[in-house]
């Protein structure tokens, strides 16, 4: 009953995250103000309001957060593995605006509670087979690739203690969340934006011959089904802490390889043929969570297998985009 009759702002709202947390809130009752930048609002809902919002303008995150008991902090500016190596910038100039001004708005408006979805990126390489826990984030850069990304997002979380624990005149609870890679309906499939997973899934079901994979196939990630994220996320905001930190991710890693084999699998592309292409731009080798953490504090456990969530994903875009299964 946390959020039932209250006024909820759902920063990027029309994103893939975004338009989840959505779902959620006005599943439990809140008033949801939902604000739309580059993408036109996507749904109609008696309890959600939409606006138009530039976060870099201070006076759009002053409207914005006006009134608003919680904020979800999901704008930003992303992109996949080739933006990355060719304007490492396009990520920290935008996000660091738009993540100092929200904070401050959100504090001056009296907002109780303000979620920020950070990021594993921003994690040090502490070595391949090492599960990074929350405590980890600090004690080294992150790796090259991840460097300014990963540094913005270490400000923004410097930003939110500050405002849960540095403030003495009227503090505002902050939760910060790392996920690791989310997958799932309403994902960015758009190869020039578009993560390991989704583009992947994607040539699967548009059946491309072959199956061009960046890299050799070797690269872990850790997957997590949307569904599932949501409820650690939900999980972490119930909390009554001042300031959480916490992972969401499965706590398992899957291949590259494995990614795509399992796409192929449930899709059932008997005929794919898949060829790897070391001179496109990857990101890290192998990144892994401890979800300890989550497990003690939340009582959250990732629970969707791989094909299980591949077959949903895949069920949704083929009816989303019209791709009836050849």
């Amino acid at each position: 009953m946390m959020f039932e009759g209250k006024k909820v702002l759902v920063a990027g709202a029309t994103g893939f995250l975004g338009s989840a947390i959505t779902s959620r809130l006005l599943a439990q009752g809140a008033k949801v103000r939902g604000t739309h930048f580059s993408r036109p609002p996507n749904r109609e809902h008696p309890s959600l309001e939409w606006m138009k919002a530039d976060f870099e303008d201070y006076g759009d995150c002053g409207r914005a957060t006006e009134g608003v008991d919680y904020v979800f902090m999901c704008s930003a500016n992303t992109a996949g593995a080739a933006v990355m190596a060719a304007t490492p910038l396009v990520h920290v100039t935008p996000n660091v605006s738009m993540n100092a001004r929200i904070l401050e708005a959100a504090h001056r408006a009296g907002v109780r509670k303000f979620l920020f979805i950070s990021s594993g990126a921003a994690y040090p390489d502490l070595g391949e087979d090492y599960a990074l826990k929350e405590e980890d984030m600090f004690k080294a850069d992150p790796p090259p690739i991840y460097y300014p990304v990963g540094w913005m997002k270490r400000y923004t979380e410097i930003l939110c203690r500050t405002y849960a624990e540095k403030i003495a005149n009227r503090p505002m609870s902050t939760v910060v969340i790392r996920p690791s890679n989310v997958y799932g309906p309403g994902d960015k499939f758009d190869f020039a934006k578009s993560h390991v997973t989704a583009a992947q899934i994607r040539r699967v079901i548009e059946r491309h011959a072959p199956i061009v994979v960046w890299g050799d196939g070797t690269d872990v990630r850790d997957l997590i089904y949307i569904d599932d994220f949501m409820d650690g996320l939900f999980a972490a905001f119930a909390k009554p802490d001042q300031f959480l930190t916490v992972n969401i991710a499965s706590g398992t890693a899957h291949s590259v390889k494995q990614i795509v084999e399992t796409a192929i699998k449930v899709d059932r592309y008997d005929t794919a043929e898949v060829q790897y292409d070391i001179s496109k731009p990857r990101t890290i080798g192998k990144r892994i969570f401890d979800t300890g953490f989550a497990k003690r504090h939340l009582g959250f456990e990732a629970r969707t297998s791989l094909e299980d969530g591949f077959s949903r994903t895949i069920e949704w875009y083929r009816q989303a985009f019209d791709c009836p299964r050849p």
